[in-house]
């Protein structure tokens, strides 16, 4: 077996035709075990919220729209930090399709990446109050089919530009996605994944949802906050903890 059947089979599937025994059938389920459990445990680390920990003693879910994502943060503590959480954000994802696709191949990538988006939304470690997940799915999407993800991302760039609603931009792709997916690759189990990011997405987003149809809703500015405001905040937060 030549380096691309492996890739495409992953290491535990590259003998599936071969699986007789029951240490077979075990090894498989435990590589999916370690498979979701890990990216789960990856997606829950959130950059975010370390850096408004570490750095401002502050919580960055306390403030603005209380997303621990790279807009809020944007708007928060400004681009520097931004740009920090959009790699944290993306760089996870990427490692967990990875590992998913190196263990079980093309559809261990998807259900790695989809773990880890859930780890992002739901974090173990944060009270399972976390992110939208949005640079997380592109990063897990952009690892399994690059062409459904620049589809999606003129698709982003378009709505973002007409609305100033990056809010509105993510969730549409997100569920224009399995519907893409399916018109490029087919029915399959990417679908169902692609599906259920789609669901969890819009989920995430319903707070924005509401806004946008009560008219309240942010629009997207690269203004952030100044350094004075930002030091109120922490100042604030050292007193609410004295």
């Amino acid at each position: 077996m030549n380096f691309t059947e492996l890739w495409n089979l992953g290491i535990l599937f590259s003998g599936v035709e071969q699986v007789r025994t029951t240490g077979d059938q075990v090894l498989i389920v435990v590589g999916w075990v370690i498979a979701i459990v890990a990216a789960y445990l990856l997606g829950s680390i959130n950059l975010s919220i370390i850096i408004s920990s570490k750095f401002y003693n502050d919580d960055i879910r306390l403030h603005g729209s209380g997303n621990a994502g790279m807009t809020n943060v944007m708007r928060t503590y400004g681009k520097k930090m931004a740009i920090i959480t959009f790699a944290g954000d993306f760089f996870k994802a990427v490692i967990a399709s990875l590992v998913g696709r190196v263990l079980l191949g093309y559809p261990g990538a998807y259900i790695a990446g989809l773990f880890c988006f859930l780890g992002h939304i739901f974090p173990c470690f944060y009270k399972f109050k976390g992110g939208k997940g949005v640079v997380t799915a592109a990063a897990m999407i952009l690892m399994t089919n690059p062409l459904v993800c620049g589809i999606l991302f003129a698709l982003f760039v378009m709505l973002v530009l007409a609305t100033k609603f990056i809010s509105l931009g993510s969730v549409v792709c997100l569920l224009a996605y399995p519907i893409i997916l399916h018109r490029i690759s087919g029915p399959g189990l990417p679908v169902l994944v692609a599906i259920l990011m789609g669901v969890f997405c819009a989920y995430a987003h319903r707070g924005n949802i509401k806004r946008i149809m009560n008219g309240t809703e942010r629009k997207f500015t690269f203004k952030v906050k100044d350094k004075k405001t930002v030091k109120q905040n922490q100042s604030a937060n050292d007193i609410e903890e004295a």
